[in-house]
């Protein structure tokens, strides 16, 4: 038999694979699973540099569910090899290879976040379209790999003015992982060289210099 998830619900096992769902397309597929006293944690990452000289930002997004107070893990998977349980709708099978992942090893605190700001969910969805326009505009006829890789980080990277002046990746993450819903606002945290982004529906955390000024909630439309 393999190697199984065991979630708190059916609920949370169906959200479990939205989630890793929507990861598959993004970054290299891969999902971080940790869980202790009753929570998973999930995390991947949509935008992550790849050598020494690669300007993508490390952006991760995160989903926490409940999950049995027995399970103990913090494993990497192939998001695509998550599966549905034969004979419980609560548990998922687990590949039985772990993957290895640079960004996966670098976590965030789990503590000592301090509030230091907000944005408004519309914000985020707007300079997430205006990105995504930008990639596409940008990118060659036929582009390598390499190619491709570049422009992300050349649109993802660049500090907005829109987002307090996190990579533009931020608003990126939480809009191709479905954290945006509604007319929510955004709480944004810093802890060291981290900021958190945390909408109802999830979290997104950037890595780099600490960001300083956040202002409150502002309206604003694509450049």
């Amino acid at each position: 038999m393999s190697p199984r998830l065991l979630l708190a619900d059916p609920h949370a096992a169906a959200d479990a694979l939205t989630f890793a769902g929507r990861t598959r397309p993004l970054g290299d597929g891969a999902v971080r699973l940790r869980a202790s006293r009753g929570v998973l944690v999930m995390t991947a990452a949509p935008l992550s540099p790849r050598g020494l000289f690669d300007r993508t930002p490390t952006v991760l997004a995160m989903r926490i569910l409940p999950a049995d107070p027995e399970l103990e893990c913090d494993i990497v998977v192939d998001a695509a090899a998550l599966a549905p349980a034969e004979g419980s709708a609560s548990a998922l099978e687990l590949p039985d290879t772990a993957l290895s992942a640079p960004w996966a090893g670098v976590s965030p605190p789990r503590g000592g976040w301090k509030p230091s700001g907000a944005l408004a969910a519309s914000v985020l969805a707007t300079r997430a379209q205006f990105g995504i326009a930008a990639v596409a505009e940008a990118m060659p006829v036929d582009p390598g790999e390499d190619v491709v890789r570049e422009v992300r980080a050349a649109v993802w990277g660049e500090p907005d003015a829109a987002l307090a002046d996190l990579p533009l990746g931020t608003a990126f993450a939480a809009f191709a992982l479905g954290f945006i819903a509604g007319e929510e606002t955004a709480t944004v945290f810093e802890n060291g060289p981290w900021t958190r982004v945390t909408l109802d529906r999830g979290h997104v955390l950037v890595r780099g210099p600490a960001r300083v000024g956040l202002t409150e909630v502002r309206a604003t439309g694509a450049r």
